[in-house]
């Protein structure tokens, strides 16, 4: 039985009478350009926090604090956090939300961090703002310090992640993950999860980034985003948009064993590396 003398301020953190109560009291209201939707489902915070190994020590880098739920979460297991916002409204609710823990606070827009300046073996444990998802997935594949990215997405955006060549919903975001390492969805996430809810239902996917391997050369990332960039076309018709000469895009094409009428959805990357080996392409 709940006792009705105890406040919303011994209430969890993720409680949802602690959530609006933070919100009342610091005048929040979730923007929605920013994609900003707070968790209130205990569980789901812990299921990323352990999907994402946040334990004593770990380095990892947080996006989109928001209320500071999953920040504190990540702290309290003796994580050695670093989160960014951008909504500089957010400073007063963080500064009490986030008292007394050992959490850097970075001022500033994620898409202009200098990911490269992250510790090495950084991991990223996440609640991305939805509209930004696809950039920053590509920034964390791209930063050689982040070893793993464990973050709540939109459930399309974590089928996507997921799928396969010849799938209905494999692009370029997909076809990256898969160059630079593996993926494994977590868990669906409702929309009663959160404040506001959401007009979808999330995810939380993890991706693991193998540093040992090569890492593609920007050239050949280009190449794969030209192929996938109209779905719709042939993969001979998305290369010849792209400037590639007919007669060569032809000869690679057999080269790598690929019909003529094939669509880059349906080639799996280890002929899209014979394709781009024909074209000249590093």
């Amino acid at each position: 039985m709940t006792d009705p003398h105890v406040g919303p301020a011994a209430a969890p953190l993720y409680s949802p009478a602690r959530v609006k109560d933070l919100m009342a009291r610091h005048g929040i209201r979730p923007t929605k350009s920013l994609g900003q939707n707070f968790l209130i489902d205990g569980n789901i915070l812990r299921a990323i926090a352990d999907a994402g190994g946040a334990a004593e020590g770990v380095r990892v880098l947080e996006v989109g604090p928001g209320l500071g739920v999953l920040t504190r979460e990540l702290a309290e297991r003796g994580a050695q956090v670093t989160t960014l916002e951008k909504d500089q409204g957010l400073r007063p609710v963080l500064e009490e939300t986030l008292a007394g823990l050992d959490v850097n606070i970075v001022w500033g827009d994620a898409l202009e961090f200098d990911y490269a300046s992250l510790p090495a073996g950084t991991r990223v444990i996440a609640n991305l703002p939805y509209y930004i998802t696809g950039p920053l997935l590509s920034r964390f594949m791209r930063a050689p310090s982040i070893v793993s990215a464990t973050v709540l997405v939109q459930k399309e955006v974590a089928q996507r992640l997921a799928s396969q060549p010849g799938d209905d919903n494999y692009g370029f975001l997909t076809a990256l993950a898969h160059l630079y390492g593996t993926v494994r969805p977590v868990r669906d996430v409702p929309k009663g999860s959160f404040i506001p809810a959401p007009a979808v239902t999330s995810s939380v996917v993890r991706l693991d980034f193998d540093r040992e391997r090569p890492q593609p050369s920007e050239a050949y990332i280009r190449l794969i985003d030209a192929a996938l960039h109209h779905r719709r076309k042939t993969l001979r018709n998305n290369l010849k948009m792209a400037g590639h000469p007919v007669d060569r895009i032809e000869a690679a094409l057999e080269a790598a064993g690929l019909r003529p009428d094939v669509r880059a959805e349906d080639v799996p990357l280890a002929q899209m590396r014979q394709l781009a080996d024909a074209l000249g392409v590093d």
